[in-house]
Order: C-alpha cells, then structure tokens, then sequence
C-alpha cells in the first residue's frame, strides 16, 4: 500500500484530471489566422506599434509628449502615415531614416530626448537619443517623433 501524505492525497483527482483539461483548452483556443495584416509583405509579419516619448531634458516643468504609433493600417499618432512611411523606408530602423534635406534648425540648445519601444512587423524595437532640439530631431528622424503635428 502506498503511502501519500494529506496535501498530496487531497490533490491527486486534480492532478490525473490535468492532461484532460490541457487537452481540451487546446481544442478550444481558436487558432490564429496565415495571412499577414493588409499591408505587409509577405516576408514582414506581425504588428507594427511603438510606444513614442519626446522628453524636454533642460526645463523643470515641462511634460513629456507620448503617443502610440500604430501602422498597417497608420493611426495613433498626429503625423502617422508619414511616420510609417518614414519608417517602411528604413526598414524599421529609426537610425536609418534619412534626414530631410533644406531644413535649416536654429542653434538653440533645448534638448529632447526621443524614444520608441515596440513592434515594427513582428521585430523588436528600443531606440533612445538626446538631440540638442526639437527641429533637429525632426529634421534627423522624420515624423516619427513629431508629437505636435507640425
């Protein structure tokens, strides 16, 4: 005869119950769909969402602007279609977004620190850099941290 202790005892109808349960909750949950989002490529999969911060680093008062960047389709954001397509182009490397040409920025220094975490198509994305102010930061990255819609 064995021996189980009372925890253990109390708990074994649970325990052999366990495989059935498994086995019905995986016929249960519904499967997710084959086809990539509207939009994508059919070698970029997944969402493409990023959590955008502006942050003024030189003022005690001022707020950080934040905004949730959602493509495919573009949204969340005041400039978000342009935004995407900055960041389509780079292939979702913010780093890579070319800086826009003839844009003159005054030599003030006010500096902001922009940064994006999330999903571009499925890839994972963290990207942090103070820039000396708002127009360069613009100017560097595109719309993706033009917060104001200007």
């Amino acid at each position: 005869m064995r021996y189980f202790p009372t925890t253990l005892r109390s708990a074994l109808p649970a325990l052999t119950a366990l495989p059935a349960l498994t086995a019905l909750l995986a016929c249960t949950t519904p499967a997710q769909a084959d086809a990539p989002p509207a939009g994508v490529r059919p070698g970029d999969t997944g969402t493409s969402r990023l959590q955008i911060t502006v942050t003024p680093q030189e003022s005690r008062t001022a707020v950080p602007r934040t905004a949730l960047l959602r493509c495919d389709p573009p949204g969340g954001h005041a400039r978000a279609a342009e935004a995407c397509a900055d960041l389509a182009a780079a292939g979702g490397r913010i780093d890579r977004i070319p800086a826009k040409d003839n844009t003159y920025c005054p030599m003030v220094y006010a500096p902001v620190t922009a940064h994006a975490r999330g999903e571009w198509r499925g890839r994972p994305v963290d990207y942090t850099e103070t820039f000396p102010n708002r127009c360069t930061m613009e100017a560097r990255r595109g719309a993706v941290f033009a917060l104001d819609g200007r």
